[in-house]
């Protein structure tokens, strides 16, 4: 129901009125505008029985809920119909009453046309009108932009800055050549988009929106250097997934952010296949908190499992993303348990009470320099004593999938994380293996060879398929250089970057959880996943990015080089040098044929790793007989 208020009686009214004129103008349109008197009366007549049966169609076409400012083409179509339904009405109708009246069929032709024409064009006129009336100056006001792109986004977005008094629309760019010298609601494509600093210092322009967003990630970032060679401010579309989903507008502009310039082409996911693996089902997430954990919680939830369960220990981490999701999925059961991962009691009552069927192992300690000094043995412990201790457990509770988050700091390591790291891929590739691992009844840490604790059980056959994917750095996460280099700029630079050749890979945090995710899924036990991380990109050029798009030049915010960090490399690799790929079905993923570890390996480094305390050096010279490929950063040992 709608409220029956002035407005609607207005309308109501004016279409009772456009109902007599449209018949009336019918009948003179039929004897040329010379009536005969005996047709007068009978005009006279039948609009009396005419205009309430026709109000009372359109009533029922619900003609009075749009609103006229936003009369579009559905309004319209329902005005087609609704008038085309009333003029099959009327000669039934006066056959029915048996009124004995001649009604002219010329009469009954004409009607509806004048009808819909009175109707439709009086909308359109007052939607016309009232647009002038709001925004009808801002041929002469407004900030001057150009918008690049004149596709389908950009019509959209052509339509709401005709609304705004902020902004004047002075043009489009295309690369598409058929499109050059068209208009686009009124406003004519200039060129192609290799003629932006032409246009922009013809038109006067500081301020420039990237409307392309089902182009590629190639053709965006071409955009964005463009703009910054042009030296005009560069705004963007939200993304095509964005407009999709419906979250955003298109007229919901952003600034260009880094991630626009590294952005990569979206992910196709197996959404059939992760409904089977996620929805309905209980699913559990270490380290729910983190850069990585939080965004799979994201992800995980959009497939609507029966129960998510939230590990976390950072209890305010915690507390976030359980306000987040509670916010954006008000129907998810969200289970929040604070709880360190090397805590066996604690994983176990988790796996107990929830028994979950998919577990990611998000949970890791992953900043190098800190973890090289003085913290190496809590990376170990964290790291590979960690997925053994919540692996252990999924394997005594039947989880079916575990998917552990590694590194491409795990290849070649030269520091203590990635050598855990890549410990903890050896675990998970060990208890892959069948039962041929000794039988233990439980972990006693009161027996003792060798003055060092037996291990746990290990498993025989668990059903449980362990799953490893490798990926580089994400942008944003916590601890990237992202945040750093921000607030290096806030603070007016300069910007410190360790070395001018150091490189890495970036991926965005969404696009790294959906294809664990989708690795996952893949996943029949004991591989490696290794991301498509795209090309390798120089610190030093992300640095330029940022203060280009911060509104800086490189004069005002300078670039400092300190040198190499303890454990950092001035490359980061994806594979080892002993190891090769195997393709998969997606085009993103590739299994990585790693070493295979055999179960007394695995025994005698649960030994190690349940040591009480090791010094760092310590750490670093066992890492080099646990991990044949780690070789230490020789920067490390002046600075410890």
């Amino acid at each position: 129901m709608f409220k029956f208020n002035v407005r609607t009686i207005l309308a109501v009214l004016h279409d009772a009125v456009a109902a007599a004129l449209a018949w009336s103008l019918a009948y003179l349109l039929r004897f040329n505008f010379e009536l005969p008197a005996e047709f007068v009366a009978e005009l006279q007549q039948t609009l009396f029985w005419v205009v309430p049966l026709q109000v009372i169609v359109f009533w029922r076409f619900n003609l009075y809920r749009g609103i006229w400012r936003y009369a579009s083409t559905t309004d319209l179509r329902r005005i087609f119909l609704a008038v085309m339904l009333s003029a099959a009405a009327i000669p039934l109708m006066f056959w029915m009453l048996r009124l004995g009246l001649v009604i002219p069929r010329s009469v009954l032709a004409i009607n509806p046309l004048l009808l819909i024409l009175l109707m439709g064009g009086s909308r359109f006129v007052y939607r016309m009108w009232k647009e002038k009336a709001l925004y009808g100056d801002i041929k002469l006001h407004g900030e001057p932009v150009l918008v690049l792109g004149a596709g389908d986004a950009a019509a959209s977005l052509a339509k709401e800055l005709v609304k705004s008094s902020d902004w004047r629309l002075v043009g489009f760019l295309d690369d598409n050549g058929e499109r050059h010298g068209r208009t686009l609601n009124g406003i004519r494509v200039l060129g192609g988009l290799d003629s932006l600093p032409e246009w922009a210092g013809r038109l006067g322009v500081q301020q420039v929106i990237i409307a392309m967003p089902s182009s590629s990630h190639q053709q965006r970032k071409r955009a964005i250097q463009l703009c910054n060679a042009a030296k005009v401010k560069a705004l963007t579309v939200p993304s095509f997934n964005d407009l999709m989903s419906g979250k955003v507008a298109v007229s919901q502009l952003r600034a260009v952010e880094l991630d626009d310039l590294l952005g990569r082409d979206p992910v196709v996911l197996d959404d059939a296949g992760l409904h089977g693996l996620l929805t309905g089902k209980v699913v559990l997430v270490t380290g729910a908190g983190g850069s990585i954990g939080s965004e799979l919680c994201r992800q995980i939830a959009r497939f609507a499992p029966a129960r998510l369960v939230l590990f976390e220990l950072n209890e305010f981490a915690l507390y976030t993303i359980e306000q987040e999701l509670v916010r954006d999925f008000p129907a998810l059961n969200i289970v929040c348990m604070v709880g360190d991962v090397r805590d066996a009691a604690r994983v176990n009552e988790a796996m107990q009470q929830h028994q979950p069927c998919a577990l990611f192992h998000a949970a890791a300690y992953k900043h190098v320099p800190l973890m090289e000094r003085h913290n190496a043995w809590q990376a170990i412990r964290n790291n590979v004593l960690g997925t053994w201790t919540v692996a252990r457990a999924a394997q005594q509770h039947g989880v079916a999938k575990f998917v552990m988050i590694s590194t491409d700091k795990a290849v070649n390591p030269t520091n203590v994380m990635g050598a855990s790291k890549r410990l903890a891929e050896m675990v998970c590739q060990a208890l892959q293996l069948p039962s041929t691992l000794p039988r233990q009844a439980s972990f006693d840490q009161s027996r003792r060879v060798q003055d060092r604790p037996v291990p746990p059980a290990l498993a025989e056959d668990g059903n449980t398929r362990f799953v490893m994917v490798r990926f580089g750095n994400v942008l944003g996460s916590t601890g990237s250089v992202i945040p750093k280099f921000r607030a290096q700029i806030a603070q007016g630079g300069p910007i410190t970057v360790t070395h001018p050749e150091i490189t890495r890979y970036f991926m965005s945090i969404p696009e790294a959880a959906q294809l664990v995710l989708q690795a996952g899924l893949m996943g029949q036990g004991g591989e490696i996943f290794v991301l498509d991380m795209g090309d390798p990109v120089k610190i030093v050029d992300l640095a330029k990015d940022l203060i280009r798009l911060s509104g800086f030049t490189e004069e005002e915010i300078k670039i400092e080089f300190t040198g190499l960090r303890p454990g950092e490399k001035l490359y980061e690799e994806l594979l080892a040098d002993n190891e090769h790929t195997l393709p998969t079905p997606h085009p993103k993923l590739r299994i990585a044929q790693a070493r295979q570890v055999d179960a007394a390996w695995l025994v005698h480094l649960l030994e190690w790793v349940a040591a009480t305390v090791v010094a760092d050096d310590a750490v670093r010279e066992a890492l080099v007989r646990w991990v044949p490929e780690y070789r230490p950063n020789p920067q490390q040992d002046s600075r410890s």
